[in-house]
């Protein structure tokens, strides 16, 4: 046995305090991305049973045509990547009951990582750093079934360095861009010199049926589901010659809402995705968000007025937004950018909170420029199966730098 040379001069205890970065994890640069096909909300009753062969169901097209409406949804528009000529090149999607998982994986395989590779490479050169800087990856998606996983496809996509740590959230849903940030955070301040990035994709094409025998819950989810992905750089100690923070991550924390393992959930069949969403799910949200709230800000010894503060929440639907609202008492203008996202986008699932946060610099930037004052704290908060609740309370630096590309 070869000898082991000298003994270490540190514990362990100042080797872990060597490890550690000073100072709080933030979000360093944003980028998004969303397919090239774009559906008007209104259009979408028309086009969903003419594609699917479905227009003699016309009792459920006038239901689906009610709900679709702008005006009730919230939703103007949505970007999707399944278009006509792919189902016209894979019909077995259309069909809730013909076997066609097998399928669905092989396009989702390929189309889930390409289009993070689009919101990672925005956000990578608004940071101003190398990609092989990036030490550790974070990759959220509902349509991974397949490894490698779609991180390991996105880290060659990027031309990222062959030691990256990489690590794949599947099935989080709505939830998983809040879950992704926790996790950017924990590394980033355990690890000095860290730098995460966070990729959310998602692709509805994993879930996309015909009306005809479907499931009820499916059907109306057609409605309110979009596609994009979203990126995000994340870092402790942030380099002042390269790197500018937007939101410092001071305290992150998840909760489940107690009874509400069944209200939303998903699972895949040998047909796809299927996924069930209870309508209750906005009062459960509603009932519950405030004492999130209270005992996420207890913990930290501190009150927080919800007026004084800024919000980045995920727009799971519109009547989930409006029951936060009433419920915490918000002044209108104060989840603009909730529904600005959902309008434009749909809900995303976990990408979608990181859409949130790019419109919100936007128009913190917007705001700034006009002299006008913007709140320095404020909450980000993203809600999946679970019920799950994740909250993280932001902080914005003095004069930071918000204008996105």
């Amino acid at each position: 046995m070869g000898s082991m040379g000298k003994a270490l001069p540190a514990t362990v205890d100042e080797i872990r305090r060597a490890q550690r970065a000073e100072g709080p994890a933030a979000v360093l640069a944003i980028g998004t991305a969303n397919p090239p096909t774009i559906m008007p909300q209104d259009d979408y009753p028309d086009y969903y049973f003419r594609v699917t062969n479905s227009e003699h169901l016309t009792d459920l097209k006038a239901k689906l045509s009610r709900i679709c409406n702008h005006n009730k949804s919230g939703i103007r528009q949505r970007y999707l990547h399944l278009n006509e000529e792919l189902l016209a090149a894979n019909p077995g999607f259309i069909d809730p009951k013909r076997p066609s998982l097998d399928e669905r994986v092989e396009m989702a395989s390929a189309a889930v990582p390409e289009l993070a590779a689009k919101a990672a490479t925005k956000a990578i050169a608004e940071w101003g750093r190398p990609a092989t800087d990036i030490t550790h990856l974070i990759f959220s998606t509902y349509s991974g079934a397949r490894a490698p996983s779609g991180d390991r496809r996105l880290a060659s996509l990027l031309g990222l360095r062959p030691t990256v740590s990489r690590t794949i959230l599947n099935l989080h849903g709505c939830y998983g861009g809040g879950r992704s940030l926790q996790l950017a955070k924990e590394i980033a301040e355990n690890n000095r010199g860290a730098r995460v990035l966070v990729a959310c994709s998602e692709l509805t094409l994993i879930a996309f049926y015909g009306p005809e025998g479907g499931c009820v819950d499916n059907i109306i989810g057609q409605t309110l589901f979009g596609d994009g992905a979203g990126a995000v750089v994340v870092g402790a100690d942030p380099d002042a010659a390269v790197e500018r923070p937007l939101f410092e991550m001071a305290f992150a924390t998840q909760t489940t809402i107690p009874e509400s393992e069944d209200a939303i959930s998903m699972q895949y069949s040998k047909c796809g995705m299927e996924y069930h969403l209870s309508s209750k799910v906005p009062r459960l949200i509603g009932c519950n968000v405030e004492r999130s709230l209270v005992d996420t800000f207890r913990t930290l010894g501190v009150t927080a007025a919800w007026n004084d503060l800024f919000w980045a929440v995920h727009p799971g639907g519109r009547a989930i937004l409006d029951n936060i609202e009433e419920v915490l008492g918000l002044e209108d203008d104060k989840l603009a950018a909730s529904r600005h996202v959902l309008s434009e986008f749909g809900n995303m699932s976990g990408t979608t909170v990181i859409f949130v946060l790019d419109e919100l610099r936007r128009r913190r930037a917007a705001a700034a420029k006009q002299g006008g004052e913007t709140p320095e704290w404020g909450v980000l908060m993203a809600f999946g199966p679970g019920i799950t609740i994740e909250t993280i309370v932001l902080h914005t630096p003095s004069n930071p730098e918000l204008e996105g590309n």
